[in-house]
């Protein structure tokens, strides 16, 4: 117990005792009962006991305001001036905040709170204030604070001489300064990277928004850009109305453009962004994005235009009244939506409607397909499509109709397929069949196509049309040879349906020898409806059909490891053998070639029952399949692999020996596949630790031995450095249109050049043009309140006739963030003839 005396009733009422607790109940002072609780507690108050209680006082009723406890190691009542004074380490706790400071003085008369030294005050939200000096309201929500630093959760900071809070909702901080940075460990006292000083600093928390008054922005403390006025949104909000931060880009098609978005926050699930561009050359640019989120899934529409005021720039530039941007108005309509049917189901959207192919390009502009790092880059390709997926444990379901849309001159619209479906799924059962794991998978695609896609295999140009020898016009005799070019593409429509089910089961000797027996069965069913267009009788016949075929297969795979284990570590020996039975690929040239046209022979797919990479071709006759694997696992030193194999046709049609039908697509020829014995192919890979990895790739001519192909890759990742080198030598393949040797150099790079500096580059080196492709070199710096990067990159773009080379294009971009404030940038192009 601690005992408590009284000199006379108007002397100060003291009751003391070093590291007690002392918990008086002062809500009911707060609610304008403060009379009734004094006189109360005077008499009563002779001792605390050793866990005091709040004292509830009996003259309010128990639904008012909820009381407030306080802690400190002395506490004193004048009862002429009506105040309570509490001294040492004072904690007082009201509805979720928490004050706390060496004194603290409460009048009841002005029902004020006065706190001195080392003030801190933490609100419900978890919002800290320091200060020397506050001056509170009884329910802390006026009141005044000098030398006040307010730390929030979200890590922002504030500063200033003086803070004055009135009605609950509105702060002005006088003389104040704002940033997101934390303060230097070392030197607390050094200015933050990025700061906002202010003459006036406002905060209304009803609204959430921060108004600055005569503001400066520093950076390390020196002066970089004056606002005589701005706002921002307070830090927990995480959407709000209002300007974002301009924009500023350069390009000589539109001269200087500045665009200033305008975000408007319609209601918690949907908002709009206006983005307005005012160019000095073409006018404004007008962009609007709406957004809404459902309780499925979410959905967003965009639309854009222009009416050029300059369109003459482009003609005068390209000299071609039918170049794609000489017109007056240009725009375009995009929409994206995403929705979830269910835990394993959802579907969705993407579509895209400009007025031209070059319309982004030429403006620079992002859209849901190309982010504003890409827009750097050339745009090559647009897609709207519908799609439905859906998965389970052990399948796999998709469907999509696609509409692409070329975004270069080279990309001639009407010789572009339609996808009306493409449809996968696949399925593998759950229970062995006959000991083995079995499935089957389904491929349906239809797509049509307006005008044929021919495709040149020779260098040969008509001088009258300034086109291929494989341009549609009967006028050139040359075309009626379809040596000269390839058709990459029907003119009509067609279907076609696949079913594909497989068995395998993989049995293990007493020897350790492995036998996989396989065994597949495929059916495919196609209708077909070509188009009577010039030159394509050479390839396909015209009109309509239907064409059907099967493939039974069945295999034996046999491999043998062999394993020596020494002191140094582990090595192992695999011979690999595969012997495919099945019947001669039927219907060659009956089914058009859309999604087989890519086949490249490596150790990859030496192994692989069907080497073709789609649905419309699919491999037959009898193969044997070898090769030799060889690993080392070292202790201390990584390890090594190494394969060498080939290919053998043992009887019937080599399916990579014949075109498809008259040199529709050519595919199989020259790689390396299309003989009885195919070409050697050959990969070595060493990894000597976690930070190297080399690896090279080879196909040798199956009769001289030479390199047909050659690809040498190495990567190092460091702590601080990462690096990605790979070279490429390639053999002519002039049966696809490749006339000479090719070889090429890609490589990326990044370097930490500190703890928030990182600096990229990568290239793309054409050896036999001596020039580069593109390349991109990036600096950017990041860390928890400031992103600062810039990016040069170079690139080829098809922006003009195809009869001219291609453009090589620089642009410069800066971009610049604030944590909660937000992020800007500028970017522009430069002329190729400027910097070369």
């Amino acid at each position: 117990m601690v005992g408590v005396s009284a000199t006379s009733p108007s002397s100060l009422f003291r009751c003391s005792r070093a590291g007690v607790l002392a918990l008086l109940a002062l809500a009911a002072l707060f609610a304008g009962h403060t009379d009734a609780v004094w006189a109360q507690t005077t008499p009563r108050l002779l001792a605390f006991p050793d866990r005091p209680k709040p004292i509830v006082p009996q003259a309010r009723p128990a639904s008012d305001k909820a009381p407030m406890l306080l802690q400190a190691t002395e506490i004193n009542y004048d009862y002429v001036n009506k105040r309570v004074s509490a001294v040492g380490s004072v904690q007082i706790y009201h509805t979720g905040s928490t004050v706390e400071a060496d004194r603290v003085i409460y009048d009841e008369t002005t029902k004020r709170l006065h706190a001195e030294g080392n003030v801190r005050l933490t609100d419900a939200q978890g919002q800290i204030t320091y200060g020397e000096i506050m001056n509170l309201s009884d329910d802390f929500r006026d009141g005044f604070v000098d030398s006040l630093r307010v730390e929030t959760p979200e890590q922002t900071r504030i500063a200033a001489a003086r803070a004055d809070r009135s009605s609950g909702e509105f702060t002005v901080f006088q003389s104040g300064v704002y940033t997101a940075c934390e303060a230097c460990k070392d030197n607390p006292k050094k200015p933050p990277l990025w700061q906002i000083k202010a003459a006036r600093m406002i905060h209304d928390s009803g609204e959430k928004m921060i108004y600055f008054e005569n503001a400066q922005l520093e950076f390390f403390g020196q002066p970089m850009a004056y606002f005589p006025y701005f706002s921002i949104p307070d830090p927990t909000v995480k959407r709000k109305s209002g300007f974002l931060i301009p924009l500023a880009s350069y390009d000589s098609k539109y001269g200087v453009g500045i665009q200033v978005p305008y975000y408007w926050a319609i209601a918690p699930d949907y908002d709009l962004t206006l983005t307005p561009r005012i160019m000095s050359k073409q006018g404004l640019l007008a962009k609007g994005e709406w957004r809404q989120r459902l309780e499925s899934g979410y959905y967003s529409i965009a639309l854009s235009g222009i009416y050029q005021l300059d369109k003459d720039y482009f003609l005068n530039t390209f000299k071609d009244p039918n170049y794609p941007s000489y017109r007056d108005f240009r725009g375009s309509v995009e929409t994206r939506g995403r929705f979830a049917i269910s835990d394993k189901w959802n579907w969705g959207w993407d579509g895209l409607l400009p007025t031209d192919p070059l319309y982004y390009s030429d403006y620079h502009l992002t859209s849901y397909q190309r982010s504003s790092t890409e827009i750097l880059s050339t745009f090559t390709e647009g897609v709207s499509q519908l799609f439905l997926t859906g998965q389970g444990n052990r399948s796999y379901f998709e469907a999509r109709s696609i509409y692409y849309y070329g975004f270069s001159v080279a990309d001639v619209q009407n010789q572009i397929p339609i996808i009306h479906p493409v449809v996968d799924y696949f399925h593998t059962f759950d229970k062995p069949i006959l000991g083995g794991e079995a499935g089957f998978r389904m491929n349906m695609t239809s797509l049509s196509r307006t005008n044929a896609a021919f495709d040149p295999v020779t260098t040969l140009i008509n001088p009258a049309t300034g086109q291929s020898v494989c341009a549609p016009s009967t006028a050139d005799p040359r075309f009626k040879n379809s040596a000269n070019c390839l058709l990459r593409g029907i003119p009509g429509n067609y279907s076609r349906f696949s079913l594909e089910a497989d068995w395998r089961r993989t049995v293990t000797d007493p020897l350790g020898q492995q036998w996989t027996p396989f065994a597949m069965l495929r059916g495919d069913a196609a209708a077909l409806s070509i188009d009577n267009q010039p030159g394509v009788s050479n390839y396909l016949a015209p009109g309509e059909r239907t064409e059907f075929r099967a493939m039974p297969t069945v295999g034996l795979e046999y491999r043998y490891p062999f394993i020596n284990v020494q002191s140094w570590g582990t090595q192992t020996i695999t011979p690999i053998a595969q012997v495919i039975v099945r019947p001669d690929e039927t219907s060659i040239g009956k089914f058009p070639n859309e999604d087989s046209q890519s086949l490249i022979f490596d150790d990859s797919n030496l192994f692989k029952v069907n080497k073709f990479s789609g649905w419309d071709r699919i491999e037959g006759g009898g193969r044997a399949n070898v090769g030799l694997q060889y690993t080392a696992q070292f202790n201390r030193a990584g390890f090594f692999n190494a394969m060498f194999g080939q290919s053998y046709q043992l009887f019937g049609t080599n399916s990579f020996a014949i075109a498809d039908g008259t040199n529709v697509t050519n595919t199989g020829l020259g790689t390396g596949l299309d003989t009885n014995a195919s070409d050697y192919v050959a990969r070595l890979s060493y990894q000597p630790d976690r930070t190297y990895t080399f690896s090279t790739r080879y196909r040798f001519d199956h009769n001289t031995f030479a390199l047909n192909r050659f690809e040498v890759e190495a990567r190092a990742a460091y702590d601080r450095v990462s690096v990605a080198v790979m070279y490429g030598q390639y053999a002519p393949q002039p049966q696809l249109g490749f006339l000479d040797w090719r070889q090429g150099i890609l490589a990326t790079a990044s370097i930490k050049l500190g703890a928030n500096w990182v600096a990229t580059t990568a290239l793309n080196y054409d050896v036999d043009a001596a020039k580069f492709v593109s390349t991109q070199f990036g600096l950017g710096y990041i860390d928890d309140c400031f992103i600062i990067a810039m990016n040069y990159i170079t690139g080829y773009s098809y922006t003009q006739a195809l009869t001219t080379p291609p453009v090589l294009d620089h642009r410069i971009m800066l971009t610049i963030a604030l944590r909660t404030v937000g992020s800007t940038g500028a970017s522009q192009g430069l002329s190729s003839a400027g910097l070369w």
